[in-house]
C-alpha cells in the first residue's frame, strides 16, 4: 500500500489594490502563494519561470488588471559578452573581493544598507526598515539562499548582494552599496558578476526581476543584453526594449476615471501582503 501522504493543495491569494510604489498615479495588485515545507524549493523554481519573484517565504507576481508595465526579465548567460561601458566596469571593480556567506544578518551590513537607503531611497519604505525587518528580509527565506558581500583592497565592505539559487540560474533579490563610491558603479556590477558566477557554475541565466520601462530605477537592465522577457500567452522571448516601449504606450489607454474606479474599488479592504520593494 503506497503509504505517502497526498499532495497539499496550492493557494493562491490576491491583494487589494494599493498605490504602485513605481509609477505614480497607478494601483498595483499581486498574486501570491506561499513557499512552504518540502516542497519549496522545486515550486520556487517553477514559478520563476513563470516570472514570480520571491519576498520571505512568499512568491509573488503582479496582477494589475489595468497595466502590463512589470516585464519579468532574466540575462541569457552563454550568449552574454560585456562591451564598452560595462566592459570598462567590470575592469574596474578587478580589485574587489567577493565572499559567498550564509543569508544572516550582519550588524556591518545593516549600516551598508541603511546609508543606501538614505542616500538612494529616502523616503521609501525600504529607508524605513529597522534590524529587525531587515533580518527578516535576509534570513527569512525557504529555499537556497545566501549573501556576496564584495571588499576593497582595504577590506572595506563596499556591496553586498542577496542571491537565490535556482535549478537554472542565479536570482538577484536585493543588493546595495557604499553610494560614495560612484566611479565604480557597483549596482552594475553586481550583476555583471553574478552573470560571470552563473557562467562558472554552469547556470544558464540570471533572473532580475522586473524591467518597468517608464521607470528609470527599473528599466537600466535592459542594459544587460541579451535579455528575455516572461510574456503570460507566449512564456519568455527576447526583450525588443524600444519595441516593447512603444507597445506599451498603445496598450496605455486607460483614462482617469477607470484608474479612481479602482481606487474607490479597494476603499475599505484589508491591506495585502506587500513585499519589501524587491524586484
Amino acid at each position: 500500500m503506497d503509504q505517502r501522504q497526498p499532495a497539499r493543495p496550492r493557494f493562491f491569494f490576491s491583494t487589494a489594490p494599493m498605490p504602485c510604489p513605481y509609477l505614480p498615479g497607478r494601483l498595483e495588485r499581486k498574486v501570491l502563494t506561499e513557499l512552504t515545507g518540502t516542497q519549496a524549493e522545486p515550486l520556487h523554481n517553477q514559478l520563476s519561470r513563470a516570472g514570480f519573484r520571491r519576498s520571505h517565504g512568499i512568491a509573488y507576481a503582479p496582477a494589475c488588471p489595468t497595466c502590463r508595465a512589470c516585464v519579468p526579465v532574466r540575462v541569457v548567460v552563454d550568449a552574454f559578452a560585456r562591451r564598452r561601458t560595462l566592459a570598462r566596469t567590470f575592469k574596474r571593480n578587478a580589485d574587489l573581493t567577493v565572499r559567498r556567506l550564509p543569508a544572516r544578518a550582519q550588524a556591518e551590513h545593516y549600516r551598508l544598507f541603511t546609508e543606501y537607503q538614505r542616500r538612494r531611497h529616502a523616503g521609501s519604505d525600504m529607508a524605513l526598515m529597522g534590524y529587525y525587518e531587515y533580518r527578516s528580509m535576509i534570513e527569512d527565506s525557504p529555499i537556497e539562499t545566501c549573501l556576496y558581500e564584495f571588499r576593497d583592497p582595504a577590506e572595506r565592505l563596499i556591496a553586498v548582494c542577496l542571491a537565490d539559487h535556482m535549478d537554472d540560474g542565479l536570482s538577484a533579490v536585493y543588493s546595495f552599496y557604499d553610494p560614495e563610491q560612484t566611479e565604480r558603479s557597483l549596482g552594475t556590477h553586481t550583476v555583471l558578476w553574478l552573470i560571470e558566477h552563473a557562467r562558472a557554475l554552469g547556470l544558464p541565466y540570471v533572473y532580475l526581476g522586473f524591467w518597468i520601462a517608464q521607470s528609470p530605477k527599473m528599466s537600466y537592465k535592459e542594459r544587460f543584453q541579451p535579455l528575455e522577457a516572461y510574456r503570460p500567452a507566449v512564456g519568455w522571448g527576447r526583450l525588443d526594449a524600444t519595441a516593447e516601449r512603444s507597445s506599451l504606450n498603445e496598450a496605455d489607454h486607460l483614462t482617469r476615471s477607470s484608474r479612481q474606479n479602482l481606487e474607490d474599488a479597494s476603499a475599505g479592504m484589508v491591506k495585502p501582503f506587500m513585499g519589501q520593494g524587491i524586484c
